[in-house]
C-alpha cells in the first residue's frame, strides 16, 4: 500500500501529538507539500523519516505547521479597547489581581502586551500570565524576549521606552526583565492538553481559523471551562463564534466574548488527557495548578 497523507497524519500524531485531522485538510496539506517540495523530498514518507532521525527539521516542520505571525500591540483598536472597556470590567469583577491565559502565544509578543497594558494599573506582582504554544522553538525566543525592530513598530512609544532596552547590535530590543516575570511560558496542545482553570480571561487570536468546525468548538467549550463565570474571551479579527450561545458565550464587545453559562449538551463531553510527546524535545511542560476564582 502507497504511503499517502493519511498515512503521513498517523505517523505525525505518533510523533508530536499533533492531531492533523482536526486542522482544515486541503489547506494542511497543501502548505505540508509546499514544504516538503521545498527541502526536496519526493513525498511524505521520505519527508517524516527524515523528521524522525533530524530534530532540526522536525522542530521546522512544527514551526512551518503552527503558522507563528505575531507581533506587538497587533490591531491596535482591540488592545485599546481591552485597556478602556474589557480590563477596568475584569479588575471590577475580580479585583486587581488577575490571571489570563494568552493560548498559542508564539513568540510572546501578545503576553507581553497585555502585561504592559495591565502593568500602568496595577502591581507587577499581581499580574499572572500564562502563555502557551505547541512550538519549543518559539516558547524558547518569547522567553528571551529579545525582537526585532518590526515586531515593535505598533507599540506606543510609551511603551518602548518604559519596558524595552535596546540591544548592543543597535538592532533589536530587550524587554525589561520586570515585565517578563509577569509571564509564565508553557508548551500545551490546545487539540490535547488539559485547559487551565478560573482564568478570568482567555486570550486566543487567529488561531482556530486553521481548525476544522468541529476542533473550534472543542476549543471554545475547553476555554469556556476553563473561565470564571463571566470571564472573557478574547479572539482575532479574522474570527467570529458564529454559535457563540451554543458554546455558552455571549457577545460582550467585537472580537470579545463574555462567559455566559452552560453550553448546550455540557456534560457530555470527555475529559481530554494530558499527553506527552514520544520524543523528548526539551518541553517546557509543566502541571497546571488548581487555583479559585
Amino acid at each position: 500500500m502507497a504511503y499517502d497523507y493519511e498515512a503521513f497524519k498517523k505517523d505525525v500524531y505518533k510523533l508530536t501529538n499533533i492531531n492533523l485531522d482536526l486542522y482544515k485538510e486541503r489547506q494542511m496539506k497543501r502548505r505540508i507539500e509546499a514544504l516538503i517540495t521545498r527541502h526536496k523530498f519526493s513525498g511524505f514518507e521520505p519527508f517524516f523519516q527524515a523528521m524522525t532521525k533530524d530534530e532540526e527539521l522536525l522542530d521546522i516542520f512544527v514551526n512551518y505547521l503552527t503558522i507563528n505571525v505575531s507581533e506587538f500591540y497587533r490591531n491596535p483598536s482591540q488592545w485599546e479597547m481591552f485597556e478602556k472597556d474589557v480590563l477596568p470590567f475584569l479588575m471590577k469583577k475580580y479585583g486587581k489581581k488577575l490571571t489570563i491565559w494568552s493560548a498559542a502565544c508564539s513568540t510572546g509578543d501578545e503576553p507581553y502586551t497585555i502585561a504592559m497594558i495591565m502593568a500602568k494599573y496595577m502591581p507587577l506582582e499581581n499580574i499572572k500570565i500564562y502563555a502557551t504554544d505547541i512550538d519549543d522553538a518559539v516558547l524558547r525566543k518569547a522567553q528571551l524576549g529579545i525582537y526585532a525592530d518590526k515586531s515593535v513598530a505598533g507599540l506606543p512609544k510609551a511603551f518602548l521606552e518604559k519596558h524595552f532596552t535596546k540591544t548592543k547590535d543597535g538592532k533589536h530590543y530587550q524587554i525589561s526583565d520586570d515585565i517578563k516575570k509577569c509571564v509564565d511560558f508553557r508548551k500545551h496542545n490546545l487539540l490535547e492538553d488539559k485547559y487551565f482553570s478560573d482564568i478570568h480571561m482567555v486570550v486566543c487570536r487567529n488561531v482556530v481559523i486553521y481548525f476544522t468546525d468541529e476542533a473550534k468548538d472543542m476549543v471554545y467549550a475547553g476555554f469556556h471551562k476553563s473561565l470564571c463565570n463571566e470571564g472573557i474571551l478574547f479572539i482575532g479579527s479574522t474570527e467570529q463564534i458564529m454559535n457563540a450561545k451554543d458554546l455558552g458565550f455571549t457577545t460582550y464587545k467585537a472580537f470579545f466574548y463574555q462567559k455566559a453559562g452552560a453550553p448546550l449538551g455540557a456534560g457530555t463531553t470527555t475529559q481530554r488527557k494530558i499527553t506527552t510527546s514520544p520524543v523528548e524535545r526539551k518541553p517546557l511542560t509543566r502541571p497546571i495548578p488548581p487555583k479559585k476564582c
